[in-house]
């Protein structure tokens, strides 16, 4: 999908240690944060006159829920934490996904696409952190509207990925089903972190178990038909099987030899039984659906053992567990489909029951269950302003719980990382890093910048040491080129508009590199053909064939004529010269494969150069 890819390997070292840098950066800050809060949280609280219980324990289908979607989130942060998910994850996991999908879900996920290449560190980072402060939290808050909001976050963060990360989950593409994870692990998490923000209220009543499993059950009922269709190659084995195919190629994924073995096998199994294999999905997922539908825990029971074992075996074999070959971002939909599965028989059959009211247990059931509206319209809490006062915060901190400070670190990781995520998609500009990442490190240097006199591309006379007291930026181009030079100079144009208020300290300068064809008419037209005759302080400048050629070697450029005489090859470099009229860097500006994205980062490089001096001044 065009903007999609950054034009670089998804293991470019460059990146790979800058993804690290970041993510060790932002570890060390987040634990500072823990560190300040758990020395604030032991100085100011006070111990518990008595441990209490509370009155009512946390449902047994919402703990199983909290407990198991918030490891399986701090997993999934862990995954995206592997080196080529900065570079690797548009191009090789969003694109794939989505590349049979309808042209609209294929626009929309590539402008998530396309922003997460501009910026890759910063997206890459940010997920890990998100997706692990989610985790936490979920494990952390047990219960009262801090858990709730946990669920409701895990919720609008799972949307976020079944739409943008999983192309919403396959279901508008051909070939849906069951077995290869439709519809999609992150619709998994909304769901369940929808059950987690209810009130617990409904979960006091088995109507909410029921409820779950009987929308679960139509759910596989349906994928049951969808699996039985015909004509959607699942029913044959071979070569031209759906199923066998989609095997065969997560055999080829790297991963140990064990499991490697075991898919192989059941691929070469689907390829002689393709329809008994079919034949078996079908059946269990029917069967499993039916019972599920119908409420009764004696059928419940055993459908739920069955269906467990189903997932495991499909989540090896088919998905290949997910996590494998260095891209892999969650252990897919299998283990999340037996948690939501559990959760709701957990609901129908273990419903807490209420305590009695006694005088010691009302305190406990305060402070630890959720509050009836009753109890609300009786005993009206504090307002915002109250609560913000130094001695109600001192008060809350000192009588918080363990979970409430894990809590509000859990929320400070979520913050960390979505923060510095939506500073870098507010700009149109990509990251350095992936001009870096093409062409290496800039060199810094510090010595006079040979000077020269030539002419511009108004006729005027210029020399370089007359540019003294601005920054500048010194290129040289070819101005019949039709490859590189018109890249960089689309760069230098971009550079430009990216200074802004500093684009009148700064000059931009080519100097002509082919002295065949050195006329003003050509540096001219060339001006005119990318749109640099509107940029301001723009300098294209030329002279006799003798008098560029010292320049090139005070500069050390190297040309020779290309096939047929038109056009001289060249190195691609740029220079960032300081207002005393000193070299302090040399860019490589090869600029690569081209991609809007690698385009965009070689200008915001350009124009990151120029600032810097500035600043230095």
């Amino acid at each position: 999908m065009p903007g999609m890819d950054n034009g670089l390997n998804a293991g470019d070292p460059t990146v790979v240690a800058a993804f690290r840098a970041a993510l060790l950066h932002q570890g060390l800050i987040i634990a500072a944060i823990f560190a300040v809060l758990s020395i604030a949280w032991v100085a100011v609280r006070r111990p518990a006159a008595a441990p209490v219980r509370a009155a009512v324990p946390e449902p047994a289908g919402r703990q199983v829920l909290r407990i198991g979607f918030g490891l399986l989130w701090l997993l999934d942060g862990l995954l995206q934490a592997q080196p080529r998910m900065a570079a690797g994850l548009p191009s090789q996991v969003i694109e794939p996904t989505a590349s049979s999908s309808p042209p609209w879900v294929q626009h929309l996920v590539n402008w998530a696409g396309t922003s997460w290449s501009y910026h890759p560190i910063q997206a890459g980072a940010a997920t890990v952190w998100i997706q692990a402060g989610i985790g936490l939290w979920l494990l952390a808050s047990w219960r009262g509207p801090a858990s709730r909001l946990a669920g409701l976050v895990s919720a609008g963060w799972g949307l976020v990925v079944w739409v943008f990360g999983e192309s919403f989950g396959g279901i508008f593409a051909p070939g849906l089903t069951w077995l290869f994870g439709a519809p999609g692990a992150a619709l998994a998490y909304c769901a369940a972190g929808l059950l987690i923000a209810l009130p617990e209220r409904p979960w006091r009543t088995p109507r909410l178990g029921r409820a779950v499993l009987a929308g679960f059950g139509v759910f596989l009922a349906g994928m049951a038909v969808l699996q039985a269709w015909p004509g959607r190659g699942f029913w044959q084995g071979g070569r031209d099987g759906t199923l066998a195919g989609m095997v065969q190629t997560m055999a080829g994924t790297p991963q140990p030899r064990f499991i490697s073995g075991l898919v192989s096998l059941f691929g070469s199994f689907t390829d002689q039984h393709g329809f008994a294999v079919n034949l078996v999905a079908v059946i269990a997922l029917a069967v499993t659906g039916v019972a599920f539908v119908s409420g009764r825990r004696q059928v419940v029971r055993p459908a739920l053992a069955g269906f467990a074992v189903l997932c495991l075996a499909d989540w090896v074999l088919v998905e290949d567990m997910g996590i494998f070959g260095g891209l892999g971002t969650d252990p897919n939909s299998m283990i999340p489909m037996v948690l939501l599965a559990a959760g709701g028989y957990l609901a129908l059959t273990r419903v807490p029951a209420a305590a009695p009211a006694t005088t010691e247990t009302a305190e406990s059931a305060a402070e630890t269950a959720e509050a009836t509206p009753e109890t609300i319209s009786a005993r009206p809490g504090p307002g915002w302003r109250d609560r913000l006062r130094p001695t109600a915060v001192r008060e809350s901190v000192a009588t918080a719980s363990l979970g409430t400070m894990l809590s509000v670190g859990a929320v400070a990781v979520i913050a960390l990382g979505a923060a510095p995520m939506a500073a870098a998609q507010a700009s149109p500009v990509a990251s350095t890093i992936l001009a870096q990442a093409i062409d290496g490190d800039t060199a810094p240097m510090n010595s006079p910048a040979p000077d020269f006199t030539l002419t511009d591309q108004h006729g005027s006379q210029v020399a370089l040491s007359s540019l003294r007291g601005k920054v500048v930026l010194l290129t040289f181009l070819d101005p019949v080129c039709v490859t590189d030079c018109p890249l960089i100079a689309a760069e230098f144009r971009v550079a430009a508009q990216l200074l802004g208020g500093n684009a009148r300290r700064v000059e931009l300068v080519a100097v002509d590199v082919n002295p065949l064809y050195n006329e003003l008419v050509y540096t001219q037209a060339f001006d005119r053909q990318e749109g640099l005759d509107t940029v301001p302080d723009w300098r294209y400048l030329t002279g006799s064939p003798a008098t560029l050629r010292q320049v090139y070697r005070a500069y050390g450029i190297v040309s020779e004529t290309a096939p047929g005489g038109a056009m001289l090859a060249h190195n691609d470099i740029a220079f960032a010269i300081d207002q005393s009229g000193h070299l302090r860097e040399e860019l490589n500006f090869d600029p690569g494969p081209g991609t809007t994205a690698t385009k965009s980062s070689f200008a915001a490089e350009l124009a990151d150069a120029a600032t810097k001096l500035l600043r230095a001044s």
